[in-house]
This record gives structure tokens, sequence and C-alpha cells, in this order.
């Protein structure tokens, strides 16, 4: 399981197409009809994690108080991992600001792409 997952599996996203694989010899006469994505509402998750922490976390603008408040190791060598596992770039990856800056926009990106609920000024 990659960070990426780890996080995705946190708030609840992205488990259902794992359990939706059907059992190996059956031939379905047609296919199921497709299940809509459930919408997980990650600011309220955020914001109820970060209100029960005793530290000032800003999961808003930090990349490694995200992680803190989802209980995934924040360290450099963890967010660099990250990075690479979500295609940053080679030119930020030498810049550890620039990379978390990077990463931060990227992993609520690809919350929101999952069917986490995230307001467009976070993704800006």
């Amino acid at each position: 399981m990659g960070l990426f997952s780890k996080i995705l599996a946190k708030l609840g996203l992205g488990t259902a197409s794992a359990a939706a694989a059907a059992p190996a010899g059956t031939a379905p006469a047609a296919p199921p009809p497709p299940k809509p994505v459930a919408i997980v509402d990650v600011v309220a998750q955020l914001e109820q994690r970060a209100a029960a922490n005793p530290q000032k976390l800003n999961w808003r603008t930090s990349i490694v108080d995200l992680l803190k408040l989802l209980d995934i190791d924040s360290s450099f060598a963890a967010r660099k991992e990250l990075a690479a596992e979500l295609g940053c770039p080679a030119d930020l990856m030498g810049d550890s600001a620039k990379m978390n800056m990077w990463l931060h926009k990227t992993v609520l990106a690809q919350i929101a792409a999952n069917g986490g609920n995230v307001p467009p000024n976070l993704l800006d």
C-alpha cells in the first residue's frame, strides 16, 4: 500500500473499489450497474481531528500537519516518497519548501479526485 493509499484509507475514500472485485470463475450475464461515488466531507473530518489534537496543526497550508492529523509518517523521507509516488517534478524534489507546497496542493487535488469534498479555495 502506497502512502497516498493510506491517506485515502484514513479519510474513508477508495475502499469501495477494492471490495467490488468479482470472485474468480463467475461469469455474470450482465455487469452490475455502476455505484455512485460517495462524497466524503474531508474538511469536516480534518477540522474534527484538528480540534481533538493537542497540537495546533494547520492542515490547510501544511502537508506535515495534514499527515500528522491522519497519523501518517510526516518525516522528510516519507514526504519525499509520497512526492515521488505522486509524480513530483524532479526540479522541486531538491527544494523541500517547494516540494512541500507542491505536495500539499497535489494531495488535496487527488483527495478531491477520489471523492473527497475539498473546497476550491484549497485547490488553488
